[in-house]
């Protein structure tokens, strides 16, 4: 078979297989661009997922005529002469506009400073013609269109536009937070408009704009050098962090990154605080001389690699774990606002009632009531064996899962059920039961998960009758970032169906009208943030409907009788029957053991008496 040359067209075309991945890699490189030439303000606007229109509009430096003829042919740049180990600017590969014109309707407009008029180049499929005069401000405009059209199979992988314009809106918000001089505008058909004015040399400001003022709040100055790398940034306290990664951001020189080298620092560096499956909130950047980092591992620029990645790796575990060590035991003030309105419910559940001089407190001596019980999450209708005018055995776990068919007595007989009758709540999570043959230590928290789920599963398999909920007197708002409010509100149906009631509330906000009645009160706030962060990480728009049994279990585990709870005797035995009724209550919704059982003779064994 003979070798010939390729086409430049076709050549294009399989470099921009790499450098043009989907939309977002598209304004990824036409931001670089402009941040390159100088801009102050940048703006962007998309249609169709950034699929159908992306145009970004700039008041930097501009281009020339003749420069632009050069700008659309492959491995032209301004940006670098012989020397590939002293990159100083975001691009420098020649790639991305030839790339981009080869697979798609690509138009620049440009003008510098100093010239009357500005001039225009049009690309289509990897054809271009002249530049030609055209009416224009100081600055650039790249305007593409119809993506993948020269390639109409690429656009079978593409996601979906609410997915497609995601990524682009966290492009921006990456570039956004490595340079905060500049000011970024992001708006379209296909999105609401987000403004990140210019704050300067004042990061802290820009970090607040993207990650929002709790972050700042609980963030941690860091500023640490060694052996010629230097780490500035924020870094959250242990006890702010969030359900997956999405809210860690690295820059080197400048470069937005996602490297898994700094990845593994931060788990390192947080290894011993956080609770396994969260992830801590960071803003790191670090600077080194361009020779000691090699940023031209891909074409996408994302991937680095250092000269001496054990030095970049320990810089940054020593400074975070020094700075947390310096702050002392600080709690997020997030997680103090939850405390304190834990207590408030606490203190209108348990309390009866208010009235004009304050809450009335009950005493020891008052007598049980299942009525007004802080743990009974969910009026229902009597168990089998009672009319509606009988006083019906505690219910406090019950769900639409499988009851018991015989009534719970308060205090049952050990040998007339598998998991026995409770007699004493160890440490305020371990109820110990004592069955016909041996006792049973239950861990409360891991089994009422369980249970909670279990009835979760049931409705949705059932797909017909909604779980019931219960209506807030004052909507719970949750301020999150525009994308997690619209992941959320895709989904507001299926989210219903497990009885959590959610609507827009503005830009960048959800109201939680209703949550499901079996939970009783709950942290709602914290509960839909945990929802919006799985629904990002999953990055698909038809992710909850697979992953439902998921978003069941994060429910569950807000809802479950918690570790330190200290249970009446009538709610231990309930807890138990509901235990007996329900399949696969042996392991919690982690997959750990939700009560262990030990023999008469174990014990016996244990005592030397066998």
């Amino acid at each position: 078979m003979a070798i010939h040359q390729l086409s430049e067209t076709l050549i294009n075309q399989i470099a921009a297989g790499e450098v043009v991945e989907r939309p977002a890699s598209v304004v990824k490189e036409l931001v670089e661009n402009a941040v390159d030439a100088g801009a102050t303000r940048i703006e962007i606007a998309t249609s169709g997922g950034g699929k159908t229109l992306i145009r970004v509009t700039d008041n930097g430096s501009g281009m020339a005529p003749d420069d632009l003829a050069l700008a659309v042919r492959r491995h032209c740049t301004s940006k670098i002469t012989d020397d590939l180990l002293d990159i100083r600017t975001l691009g420098f590969r020649g790639e991305a506009l030839p790339s981009i014109g080869s697979v798609a309707r690509l138009k620049i407009t440009s003008r510098t400073a100093d010239a009357d008029m500005g001039h225009e180049i049009v690309v289509e499929g990897g054809r271009h013609c002249e530049a030609r005069p055209a009416a224009a401000n100081r600055g650039t405009i790249v305007e593409m269109r119809d993506l993948f059209f020269a390639t109409p199979a690429r656009l079978k992988f593409m996601k979906s536009e609410r997915a497609e314009a995601s990524a682009i809106t966290e492009i921006v918000r990456r570039m956004a937070l490595a340079f905060p001089h500049v000011r970024f505008l992001l708006s379209g058909t296909d999105r609401t408009t987000l403004d990140f004015p210019a704050t300067g040399e004042d990061r802290l400001a820009r970090i607040a704009q993207i990650l929002g003022k709790d972050f700042t709040e609980n963030a941690i100055a860091l500023d640490a050098w060694r052996e010629g790398v230097e780490l500035t940034g924020h870094a959250g306290v242990p006890t702010f962090n969030r359900g997956n990664a999405l809210h860690q951001y690295a820059f080197v020189n400048g470069r937005p990154v996602q490297d898994r080298l700094l990845a593994s620092a931060l788990r390192g560096a947080y290894a011993e605080t956080v609770p396994r499956g969260r992830h801590p909130v960071a803003v790191l950047s670090i600077a080194l001389d361009p020779a000691l980092v090699d940023v031209n591992v891909h074409p996408a620029k994302s991937d680095v690699r250092f000269r001496d990645p054990g030095l970049v790796r320990g810089l940054i575990v020593g400074a975070i774990r020094e700075a947390l060590a310096m702050e002392g035991d600080r709690a997020s003030t997030v997680a103090a606002r939850s405390m304190a309105a834990s207590f408030s419910m606490g203190a209108r559940s348990t309390n009866g009632h208010s009235g004009a001089y304050g809450y009335r407190p009950t005493t020891a001596a008052a007598s049980y009531d299942v009525a007004h019980s802080p743990y009974r999450p969910l009026a229902s209708a009597p168990p089998q064996g009672f009319s509606a005018g009988e006083q019906a055995p505690f219910d406090a776990f019950s769900m639409p899962s499988a009851r018991p068919s015989a009534p719970v007595t308060a205090s049952p007989n050990a040998a007339d059920h598998r998991l026995g009758a409770a007699r004493a709540q160890v440490h305020a999570n371990y109820i110990v039961s004592q069955t016909a043959d041996g006792l049973v230590i239950v861990d409360q928290h891991a089994a009422h998960e369980r249970l909670v789920f279990e009835a979760f599963r049931k409705t949705l398999l059932a797909g017909d009758q909604p779980l019931a909920s219960q209506g807030l007197l004052i909507p719970e708002i949750v301020d999150l970032p525009e994308e997690d409010c619209d992941r959320l509100i895709q989904h507001a149906d299926e989210l219903a169906k497990l009885g959590l009631g959610i609507e827009r509330f503005g830009p960048g906000a959800i109201a939680i009208r209703e949550t499901p009645a079996m939970l009783g009160e709950i942290d709602a706030v914290a509960l839909v943030r945990d929802l919006a962060d799985e629904m990002a990480e999953w990055d698909d728009a038809s992710g909850l409907a697979a992953r439902l049994d998921h978003v069941a279990a994060t429910m569950a585990c807000y809802g479950s009788v918690r570790s330190g709870r200290v249970l009446r005797p009538e709610e231990m035995n309930a807890l138990l029957r509901q235990m007996e009724a329900t399949p696969g209550s042996g392991q919690c919704n982690h997959g750990r053991p939700t009560y262990i059982e030990l023999k008469l003779a174990d014990i016996e064994r244990l005592f030397g008496r066998s």
